[in-house]
């Protein structure tokens, strides 16, 4: 039997929510499931989730292919990383040592990702009271108000032909460009 590993929707509308689970390729997405591995809560601010590492660690063992999204799930809870070092035939021992590493980086790394996030949120404030100085209200609508009336201005100076040209040179400008195009075929 084909199985994935792969997100079960069980959420209202609007606001979804996932299971992880067990399933047999061919069912649909909200099929029956063969096992239940955790849950996905993607409105949450952390986007928070639990899953068994166990089951999951004996459903890939199985053959149990996890889907993209299941991917991302396992990577960000280390079981990915966890199955690699498994796969390489690494004792127990050995693979705690390299678990408590990734976690430290981990840690790092979110850390460095939160500082980021915050000093691009800084900058973006910066620009925006950069832009946007604080004006007088009374002489932005003075300016704003002279803006309109220099199109208005503009737009005064009527659309008429101009003297030189009139309505039998037009005519014949059209006879003319009838023989052309007649020429040319």
């Amino acid at each position: 039997m084909a199985t994935k590993i792969r997100l079960k929707r069980i959420g209202r509308r609007n606001s979804p929510f996932y299971r992880m689970v067990a399933i047999d390729s061919r069912k649909r997405r909200d099929g029956a499931a063969i096992e239940q591995l955790g849950w996905y809560n993607p409105i949450d601010k952390n986007h928070s989730f639990e899953l068994d590492q166990d089951r999951i660690l004996h459903w890939l063992g199985e053959g149990a292919e996890p889907t993209d999204a299941a991917k991302k799930l396992l990577r960000n809870a280390g079981i990915s990383h966890r199955w690699h070092l498994m796969k390489q035939g690494l004792s127990d021992s050995e693979i705690e040592k390299e678990m408590k590493k990734w976690e430290l980086s981990r840690e790092d790394v979110l850390k460095a990702r939160s500082e980021t996030a915050e000093k691009k949120a800084k900058e973006k404030a910066e620009e925006l009271e950069q832009k946007a100085p604080v004006d007088d209200p009374a002489e932005s609508e003075i300016e704003s108000s002279e803006a309109v009336e220099e199109i208005y201005k503009e737009d005064d100076t009527p659309n008429e032909p101009s003297e030189e040209s009139t309505d039998d040179d037009a005519v014949e400008e059209n006879v003319n460009d009838e023989d052309s195009s007649s020429e040319e075929e």
